[in-house]
């Protein structure tokens, strides 16, 4: 998902910038200052989406998407609630208030990448066409393991570990796992940011399976997951914890 962030702040798009480089397919092409700027970039790249300020000093950020001629998705940024109704009126995929909690943050960005995926727009390798229909988003994905691929219902994985260059996919109401050779980084590509978290540099979890959260582990179906110190602060905001 290409995307642009529009802010007459510097600490605004700082804060954005570091909440995009968390995400994988988020691949952030440019910041600005001033909003006419950003007109080439869009005119002349592929962007997907845009973080757009309301109050800026050289044009509203409502009036300047109001002159887009073909308008990528969006989502409002403001210090001001009381642009919300206006905002969604213009169809903004979000509106979001600052400071910007990074929970917030993650529902609008996915959000966004719904959307793309329903305008059959290729946001990542694993949505698969539809025939010419519209589609929803996977709830599924198909993983390779020995000589097949394995289809695996995203409800049903419970966690997934890291063996050196292999991962090791824990299914509900089973003993077994899928082993599969696959990077973090290639499987996390393919699951909801929404519904998938990783905590240690060796775990990702289902937030549904959590049954608690102790101070540095988590337990799901009585296994005890590790929460890397790197990954604390994330993982107990996105929870509200």
């Amino acid at each position: 998902m290409n995307c642009i962030i529009i802010d007459d702040e510097p600490l605004a798009i700082e804060v954005l910038q570091g909440y995009c480089e968390k995400m994988d397919f988020i691949y952030l092409i440019g910041t600005y200052t001033n909003p006419l700027e950003a007109i080439t970039a869009i005119k002349e790249k592929k962007i997907d989406l845009i973080f757009c300020d309301i109050e800026m000093p050289q044009i509203s950020g409502i009036d300047f998407i109001n002159s887009l001629d073909n308008k990528p998705l969006f989502i409002f940024t403001t210090a001001y609630s009381q642009y919300a109704v206006e905002g969604f009126e213009l169809n903004a995929v979000d509106y979001l208030v600052k400071p910007i909690p990074y929970p917030r943050f993650i529902k609008a960005i996915s959000r966004a990448k719904e959307l793309l995926a329903d305008k059959n727009i290729p946001v990542e390798s694993h949505i698969f066409p539809s025939h010419g229909e519209k589609k929803a988003p996977q709830n599924f994905i198909f993983v390779k393991a020995e000589y097949e691929s394995i289809k695996i219902d995203l409800d049903d994985i419970e966690y997934i570990q890291g063996l050196k260059d292999y991962l090791k996919i824990h299914i509900t109401g089973t003993n077994k796992a899928i082993l599969t050779l696959m990077s973090f980084k290639e499987v996390l590509e393919r699951l909801p940011t929404n519904q998938f978290l990783r905590v240690h540099k060796s775990f990702v979890v289902n937030v549904n399976y959590i049954k608690t959260v102790q101070r540095n582990r988590i337990v799901i179906n009585d296994v005890r997951i590790p929460i890397g110190e790197s990954f604390k602060t994330d993982f107990f905001s996105i929870l509200g914890l």
